[in-house]
């Protein structure tokens, strides 16, 4: 658990969000009277509690993660050796960076960890790439993901699940009500906003399931004909679009 202002800061408006909300008050009217946008104040009332607001750091890969390993080792072995010697080493192993960039990694800690840090994107894009289309390498990534914790288990279960659903079948409309029933059943309030998406559109979702058509040729047409309305700056007549729309 972080320490410090921000993790201070962090709990008092996380109580504060929750005092207004047991209070009857709005989301909206919460965000008013806090002076916090709107988008912020649906994250912490999402929050079952305020420790679930921290946000791990978001690194980006640099130059420097090949020679990771090479960095904690030396530091393990020598805690004060200076950086400018750091640098002549991993330069003779190939570095190409800049002393600032090392600079900012050490500072960072980053050598203490033994990957780089997995975003959120990429843990996404992990979740919901199909199971033959990911490498050994990622597989294990995967694997040490959806175990890291009882929620990633649940969530990877309920991601593969609705991915069977996406086969056309007459038995995916009731298999969807079930699946709703486990998604709503856990701790993860930004699936329970999807599940409320599709229950909001159901008689599409249901179609989308059991039935093997779709309209996805229709949506192109309407796709490019709004590229190319926008593409005329709203500076041309129906005639012209029209005449675009038929030659394209």
């Amino acid at each position: 658990m972080r320490t410090g202002r921000l993790a201070e800061t962090t709990r008092q408006r996380w109580h504060q969000v929750h005092e207004l909300l047991d209070a009857g008050v709005g989301l909206l009217d919460c965000s008013r009277r806090l002076g916090l946008a709107l988008n912020t104040v649906k994250r912490y009332a999402r929050a079952a509690e305020p420790e679930r607001i921290a946000r791990v750091p978001k690194y980006r890969p640099t130059l420097v993660d090949p020679y990771r390993d090479h960095l904690r080792q030396r530091r393990q072995e020598e805690p004060s050796i200076p950086v400018s010697r750091l640098l002549a080493e991993i330069r003779d192993l190939g570095y190409t960076g800049s002393q600032n960039l090392l600079y900012r990694y050490l500072n960072q800690g980053r050598h203490l960890d033994d990957q780089p840090h997995l975003s959120s994107r990429r843990a996404a894009r992990l979740l919901l790439t199909r199971p033959d289309r990911i490498t050994d390498s990622q597989a294990a990534t995967l694997a040490a993901l959806t175990s890291a914790c009882p929620e990633m288990t649940v969530l990877a279960g309920l991601v593969r699940d609705f991915a069977a659903l996406l086969t056309p079948d007459e038995a995916n409309a009731p298999a969807l009500d079930a699946w709703t029933a486990r998604a709503q059943a856990a701790d993860l309030p930004h699936l329970h906003s999807y599940t409320r998406g599709l229950d909001q559109d159901r008689d599409a979702v249901d179609a989308a399931l059991t039935l093997p058509h779709h309209n996805g040729r229709t949506e192109g047409v309407n796709t490019r004909t709004k590229m190319i309305k926008r593409q005329m700056y709203g500076r041309a007549g129906f005639d012209l679009l029209r005449h675009r729309i038929l030659l394209a």
